[in-house]
This record gives structure tokens, sequence and C-alpha cells, in this order.
């Protein structure tokens, strides 16, 4: 008789490993935490031998799980962490809740309407809705943003909106050199400061906007959507010719933030207690 392989429920914490539980517990307990904690702290609060919290710490440091502040000695969740959490949302189940929020705001603006996902330091492109026919211009003619196309997160509406919820030793992360803050046009942020003030302003005012970043004549406006920790999962954004706009500004972003809280809402998110945010204009 072959033996059978246990299903996952049916191991019991006894006969897991330790320092799996450990790593798994680490990741929870920094996740739930609004800044860097110290190794000592998180090994008092979660009742592990301070030894064995460094060595669990730099294993999943090294992998990108979490990511430490030498200057501080603490630690933050890391790239890879966003990464896989932002995986359970990115994929069908995120595209099927956002395809009707992003199709009605289209036809609202009669501009095309982008829901974007942070992968690394890269803006990537999951879904692309035009708006109906008759109400296009020639805008889409020129955009580089079909779905699946990357771009740096630090250029556009989109990825900044993201960006703009994301820690300050994440940020330290994403961008650890100068010379990660490329530019398209030769406009942007050049130096990780300066970067941070930006995006500090724009988190708090609750939406992002680029203007000939990407793409000369170009601007765009983006707003996140939040998970149920208020974290941002994903943006909307919209993009238009600079001089040759259907709308105002305000017409705009208004219009962004109820679909990024349409999106908020149907995800069973919130959108964090700082700044405006995007459930602002449910």
């Amino acid at each position: 008789m072959s033996e059978r392989e246990p299903t996952p429920g049916a191991l019991s914490s006894s006969s897991a490993s330790p320092a799996v539980g450990r790593a798994l517990d680490i990741l929870v307990y920094l996740a739930g935490r609004p800044g860097l904690v110290q190794a000592a702290t998180l090994a008092r609060d979660l009742g592990i031998p301070r030894s064995s919290a460094y060595h669990i710490l730099a294993v999943l440091a090294d992998r990108g799980f979490v990511t430490h502040v030498p200057a501080e000695q603490a630690y933050g969740l890391g790239v890879t962490s966003f990464e896989v959490g932002s995986a359970y949302l990115r994929h069908e189940p995120l595209e099927r809740l956002a395809r009707p929020v992003l199709r009605t705001l289209a036809g609202r603006l009669g501009q095309t309407a982008h829901l974007g996902i942070l992968h690394g330091a890269e803006t990537v492109y999951l879904l692309k809705e035009r708006p109906p026919a008759g109400r296009a211009g020639d805008v889409d003619i020129a955009l580089v943003t079909d779905i699946g196309v990357r771009l740096p997160a630090h250029l556009t509406a989109n990825g900044r909106a993201i960006l703009a919820h994301t820690s300050e030793a994440q940020l330290r992360a994403l961008f650890p050199r100068p010379g990660d803050l490329t530019t398209r046009t030769g406009r942007g942020p050049r130096t990780l400061p300066g970067l941070i003030g930006e995006l500090a302003r724009e988190r708090e005012r609750g939406w992002s906007q680029e203007v000939e970043l990407v793409t000369q004549g170009f601007c765009s406006m983006g707003v996140a959507a939040f998970d149920h920790n208020g974290r941002p999962i994903a943006a909307i954004s919209t993009t238009w010719r600079r001089h040759h706009c259907r709308h105002d500004a305000d017409q705009v972003r208004d219009a962004l933030r109820q679909s990024a809280a349409r999106l908020t809402a149907a995800v069973s998110g919130h959108a964090p207690a700082t700044g405006t945010g995007a459930a602002a204009a449910a």
C-alpha cells in the first residue's frame, strides 16, 4: 500500500518546522506594524530567542522579504513581501473586479483608463480600457501604456500613486543607487530625497500626477486602491494630451478618486488613515 501524502490541514503546528513558523510569524508581525522594528523588540513580542530572530531575519533579508536599515538597526517588510502580497489580487480576481470600474471611468472621461500594479521598481499595466466609439480622440495613438508594458514607477502617475503609500525603507530598497532614478524625457526626480518629498506631498493630497515624464506632450493622473490592511495593491490612472483635455484637472481627479474608492470597496479594502486617500470620495 502506498503511503498517502498528508494534506496541509492535517499537519499540526507541532509537526511543522519551528523555523518556518517563526519566519511566517515575523512577516505577519511586520505587516501589522506602521514602521520599522528593532530585532530585540520583535523577538520579545513574538517570544522568539534573540539569536533565532537574528538568524531568521538575515535569511528573510537575503531573499528580499524584509529590509534592514543599518542606521536604525531595525527591520521592515521588503520588496519581495510586497510582490507576494500583491500577487494574490493582481491576477484574475483583481482584473475582473477592476474591469467594469475602468470601463465606466473611460466612458465618463472619454479617455483611456489603466489599471497598474507595482512590480519591483516598475509599473506593470494589467488592464487598458478605451472610451466608447465616438468619444475617443487621437490620444491612444501615442500611448505606450499597453497591457503588460513596464515603465519606471517613479515616472508614471500610476506607479507614483502606489509608491506614495510605500514606506521610506521600502523606497530605499527599491531605489538603492542614484542611477536607479532614470528619466525618459529629461524630467523627473533625480535623487531619492527629492522623490520621497514629492511622494509625501502626493500622499497627503491623495492623488499623483506626472507631466511629460513618460511622453512629451502628455500628462497622467493616478489614484491608488487599497487592501484590507490599508496597503496599496494597484492604481487607476488616465492619460491625456497636456493642452487638449476634455475636462479640468479637478474633474479628472474626482473621477479617479471615485473609481479607486469603488475598487477598494470591491476588494473589501480601506484607505489608510493618513492623507485623503482613495476612499475619501466614495
